[in-house]
């Protein structure tokens, strides 16, 4: 799934760290919480979301915890957006007390259009300054559950919108 984004004039790097900063925070939180991801990723991540959301090229990113079936149990995703109903929210406010510790935390990131119409090498050089190299797989999947929306992270009319799934018991 792709998506596309077009990002104000006025967006900076900077803007952008701002929102990978709040992204970086829920992982904190979840960190805190759960025991992962580590802290050493956390600010890689970060990163990864302010580039991605600067050059346009964001889709949608998860984090949370998976099973050995890759069905999500928890997971985090951040859409980017632009323009008309950004929010700016504290982070957090996501479910507690959820029984993850045998499950492995997991992250999937969705290129916008805009990347994916990129020539090769462009797309070649741009992930190459990226904090990790991600590969290629299947998505987690989302089974029943419920998922929560309402918060997003946003500055200068460019941001992410976030969406909280827990699957059920």
């Amino acid at each position: 799934m792709t998506g596309s984004l077009t990002r104000s004039a006025s967006f900076t790097i900077t803007d952008a760290r701002y929102v990978g900063a709040k992204v970086a925070t829920d992982l904190r939180l979840l960190h805190n919480l759960y025991g992962r991801p580590t802290l050493a990723t956390i600010d890689g991540f970060a990163e990864e979301v302010a580039l991605l959301l600067n050059g346009g090229y964001l889709d949608t990113v998860d984090y949370g915890f998976c099973d050995t079936t890759d069905a999500w149990k928890l997971r985090l995703r951040y859409r980017a957006t632009t323009g008309g109903q950004l929010l700016d929210s504290r982070p957090g406010s996501y479910p507690r007390d959820l029984p993850l510790e045998h499950y492995a935390f997991c992250s999937y990131l969705r290129y916008s259009t805009k990347f994916l119409l990129l020539d090769t090498a462009d797309r070649a050089r741009f992930e190459a300054t990226l904090p990790f190299q991600r590969g290629t797989a299947d998505a987690p999947t989302a089974y029943y559950g419920t998922t929560t929306s309402g918060r997003g992270y946003g500055r200068n009319g460019t941001g992410v919108f976030r969406d909280v799934y827990v699957a059920a018991s």
